[in-house]
């Protein structure tokens, strides 16, 4: 790829006895490259540089949010199913989702359903429903018969409903004081007042649920999904109070049917309270959007023996370095390994950088760019600075 950006011969920088190892493991540069294309920049980068003696591995990474399934079904080698859906407003559309080779894991990208980016021509906070989430779940569980639990990626929903849209598609019932079912969305729970989970669907019931999260915040309070979220998808502060009050009732009807409080529980606030629904009825397990992603794609195994790690993406600030792709795999990186982060732009002052595991930090811009020209040459740029990385690290590694 791109032969004609490197143009020196290539560095032997391996020892006869230890051939250098390098693993390239980095997010997507959102709007120019998917994870997929950037690890395959960073590692032609690192071939040409290094030449043939180094082992070079490219695994494609994500913390959870949009482009995982992308990530992990790249590495899986597998082909994403589809299944008619509806969007956060009712309306149809057609979503992915992911089996394992095996048969036994189901992945689910909730924004495939209740993506901001789909309602993007008219926000509607009140009613925006994840009932499309519920609806993807239950058509790869159906082609997935051998399925022993579903990780669900959430993140960049246009919902603030607590999961009941997921949970109803599943069969759970909503009611009000007259056992009437509510109306969609966090403003039809303002009229809740029971909740029914004797109908929920079999294979649902019957497989563990893991919800990857990259935020902490509770379910209500000032830093819960109304009060913190809600605004990013529309929400008045009219609606936001509206929010609340529809949350609230629901963590007093979820604690009433099922004996489990989730309304301070860390990360139930995430993706407008989705995993609050799905742990009180279901079980589900909270678990850091990294973490569940490098499992998924085998990245612990791949960094335990890695002398040189490149990640990156599209921008290097503060939030890179909690519980992001960054934060990730420097934690996963073995002691000793040398970690490198290649970003669009890096924000970070050399000594973040440092305090942080990170041995150094390089953008790909070769000189002033606007972003539409660097988001266009992106992926050239990216081989460009790996090579610049790999033989820099080539020269401090050769004793002569």
């Amino acid at each position: 790829m791109h032969d004609d950006v490197i143009h020196d011969q290539a560095i032997d920088a391996t020892d006869p006895t230890s051939p250098l190892r390098v693993v390239v493991a980095p997010d997507s540069f959102k709007g120019s490259a998917t994870a997929t294309q950037v690890a395959t920049a960073l590692a032609a980068g690192a071939r040409a540089a290094l030449g043939d003696g180094a082992d070079v591995r490219a695994i494609p990474f994500a913390d959870g949010g949009e482009g995982t399934l992308d990530a992990v079904l790249d590495a899986w080698g597998v082909v994403a199913g589809t299944c008619p859906t509806t969007d956060a407003l009712g309306r149809p559309v057609t979503a992915r989702y992911g089996v394992s080779p095996d048969g036994r894991t189901v992945l689910v990208e909730a924004a495939e359903a209740y993506g901001l980016p789909l309602v993007a021509d008219g926000l509607r906070p009140l009613e925006a429903t994840s009932h499309g989430v519920g609806t993807l779940a239950l058509a790869a569980l159906a082609a997935a018969p051998k399925a022993e639990e579903v990780v669900l990626f959430v993140g960049g929903s246009a919902t603030t409903d607590g999961g009941a849209g997921l949970l109803d598609a599943l069969g759970v019932r909503f009611l009000d004081a007259d056992g009437t079912p509510v109306g969609p969305g966090g403003g039809g729970l303002r009229d809740l007042a029971r909740v029914d989970a004797a109908g929920i669907d079999a294979r649902a019931r019957h497989v563990r649920w893991r919800i990857a999260c990259d935020v902490d915040n509770p379910l209500l309070g000032r830093r819960g999904a109304a009060a913190v979220f809600g605004p990013q998808k529309g929400a008045t502060p009219d609606d936001v109070t509206a929010l609340e009050a529809g949350l609230t009732r629901l963590a007093d009807a979820l604690a009433a049917a099922t004996g489990r409080d989730v309304r301070d529980l860390p990360g139930a606030g995430a993706s407008g309270g989705l995993p609050a629904g799905l742990s009180a009825v279901l079980d589900a397990e909270l678990v850091p959007g990294g973490t569940l992603v490098a499992e998924a794609v085998g990245l612990d195994a791949a960094l335990a023996d890695a002398d040189l790690v490149l990640t990156g993406e599209g921008r290097l600030d503060e939030q890179s370095l909690h519980g992001k792709v960054v934060d990730t795999v420097v934690r996963l990186a073995r002691p000793g390994a040398t970690v490198v982060v290649v970003a669009g732009g890096v924000e970070l002052t050399p000594g973040q950088v440092a305090d942080a595991g990170i041995a150094a930090a390089f953008s790909i811009a070769p000189g002033p760019r606007t972003l539409p020209e660097l988001s266009r040459d992106a992926v050239v740029e990216l081989e460009r600075t790996a090579a610049h990385v790999c033989r820099l690290f080539a020269a401090g590694r050769d004793p002569a």
